[in-house]
């Protein structure tokens, strides 16, 4: 997970510092914001943040390396499109049609992807951290896990419930998932979520001879299990400094 981390660290600064030598063709530039209306148009390199282009059809034009963060997306055709490097951070792309878009090495971090259709589409190197309706086909059971892992580390439970509930999707007897899910629920306050989450973990870990998984699951049972009272014995460990140490073996069950 920490090369995880850092490979997403380090694709972040490129894409964020690294000068663009594209040059987009202007009059395409104003044809698209006045018409929405640019087939196969030349926009790599186009710097069109936050510009809206709802419903737009831009099918087969070149947005290499363009910036398009935060723009509006929505129910837009890039079918076939050329998006290779393009910054699409924050971009709302519900609903809009991806059919066999070039998206390597894109930013897709927080995007939003409800609906849109990405059949086809070339994610290779594609940075979909934090990113919103996240087709299950187009992701692995273990890069959901990552991101879920990630968004506990920044608190945001929530986000990474969905991420953990969608690799258990792909993958049923995905064991350090259950008991990553067993950690959100648990700091979300559902406390039986958490037990029954920690127990199919421990059932898991133990149908794959997996030691460490077995004892961290035990582990974090038995703490649920405590009284509040006893968590609260200054002679002893707090639940919260167990509890950190839980989140942090999470990292041991990704395989990269």
């Amino acid at each position: 997970m920490k090369s995880q981390i850092l490979a997403i660290a380090t694709f972040t600064a490129s894409i964020s510092f690294h000068p663009t030598v594209l040059a987009a063709n202007s009059e395409h530039i104003r044809q698209l914001l006045a018409t929405k209306q640019c087939q196969n148009c030349d926009l790599s390199g186009a710097g069109l943040v936050m510009a809206d282009l709802s419903k737009a059809n831009l099918q087969g034009a070149n947005l290499s390396g363009a910036n398009l963060s935060r723009a509006n997306l929505s129910g837009a055709n890039l079918a076939g499109a050329d998006l290779s490097g393009a910054s699409l951070f924050g971009v709302n792309l519900s609903g809009t049609k991806l059919t066999g878009a070039i998206l390597m090495g894109a930013d897709l971090r927080s995007t939003y992807l409800i609906n849109a259709d990405l059949t086809g589409v070339n994610l290779n190197g594609a940075n979909l951290q934090g990113a919103y309706g996240i087709p299950l086909q187009i992701a692995k059971p273990e890069e959901f896990y990552a991101w879920g892992v990630a968004e506990v580390q920044k608190g945001n439970q929530q986000r990474a419930l969905e991420y953990f509930n969608q690799a258990i999707a792909l993958k049923s007897d995905y064991a350090g998932a259950y008991l990553a899910r067993a950690v959100a629920r648990y700091q979300l306050f559902d406390k039986q979520g958490a037990f029954q989450d920690a127990q199919a973990a421990e059932k898991l870990f133990t149908n794959q001879n997996d030691g460490d998984g077995i004892r961290t699951a035990q582990a974090f049972i038995k703490q649920l299990q405590t009284p509040q009272t006893a968590r609260l014995d200054p002679g002893k460990p707090s639940f919260m400094d167990f509890f950190g140490s839980v989140t942090s073996l999470l990292l041991q069950f990704l395989p990269f």
